[in-house]
């Protein structure tokens, strides 16, 4: 559990990963506008995950 209210957790995707959650996210929206509950959060939360920079990262050999 975070402690300091400016704590992050950083979590790293991939293109395929990051797809899915989009996707995932978006379903739920939907499904929230449908039943005409508040979607603000979710889409939110889409928004910073489609705009979140971009870092390369060199991969380990795991084969050593």
């Amino acid at each position: 559990m975070l402690n300091r209210k400016d704590d992050k957790k950083v979590i790293g995707f991939d293109a395929y990963e990051e797809g899915a959650v989009i996707e995932g996210l978006n379903k739920i929206r939907t499904e929230q506008i449908e039943k005409g509950e508040c979607a603000e959060f979710v889409s939110d939360l889409m928004l910073k995950v489609i705009r979140a920079p971009t870092r390369k990262v060199r991969m380990r050999d795991e084969s050593r």
